[in-house]
């Protein structure tokens, strides 16, 4: 997105009272993407939450942000397991095509959790393009989107990433312990 383009969505999603995540899964480089979207959005209140910052801060961040006192979290991936804020309905991921299928599933998955339309927005550097893989994993975010899609994306990664090696000779279990049957029982 252009910061014209960035500045209208988060503006957007202030003008009706939400908020919105921004995930950029790089910790070294966090706090300067976040001085970067106070330049582009002055308007907005931004603050900054990572795995790396210590517990009291962390949790401090993630009060102030559930409870309004900010507009948009610039996160890691941390906010993709079991966070429910009804208020978050933008999502916009930077990097978009160095996350798996399955995580960008989730953390779509973090927005539109009320009754407010949710929008995701997942962004690729201008500099470098997506990996044919990337850009299968993309398309598949973006064809499955209705609601009940997880079991579809869920085939479709193991589609482009494959299954493994469940029953070769690779395997790392031991099927002859417990037996072919009662180990297909056990997948």
């Amino acid at each position: 997105l252009s910061p014209e383009r960035l500045r209208e969505v988060i503006l957007r999603e202030l003008d009706r009272e939400g908020q919105a995540f921004f995930v950029h899964n790089r910790v070294h480089s966090i706090e300067k993407v976040a001085a970067r979207l106070k330049s582009i959005v002055p308007e907005a209140r931004v603050t900054v939450a990572h795995g790396q910052m210590g517990e009291d801060t962390l949790a401090s961040r993630m009060i102030d942000f559930i409870e309004g006192k900010y507009d948009v979290l610039v996160a890691t991936t941390i906010i993709e397991s079991g966070l429910d804020i009804p208020n978050v309905n933008t999502l916009i991921v930077d990097q978009a095509d160095r996350f798996g299928l399955a995580d960008l599933h989730q953390l779509r998955g973090r927005v539109g959790r009320y009754k407010r339309h949710a929008y995701a927005y997942f962004l690729l550097d201008e500099s470098r393009p997506p990996s044919p893989e990337a850009t299968r994993r993309l398309q598949a975010i973006e064809h499955f989107s209705e609601l009940g899609a997880g079991f579809r994306i869920a085939l479709r990664d193991m589609e482009l990433r494959g299954v493994g090696n469940v029953l070769g000779k690779e395997q790392s279990g031991h099927i002859a312990l417990v037996g072919y049957e009662l180990f297909c029982r056990l997948l």
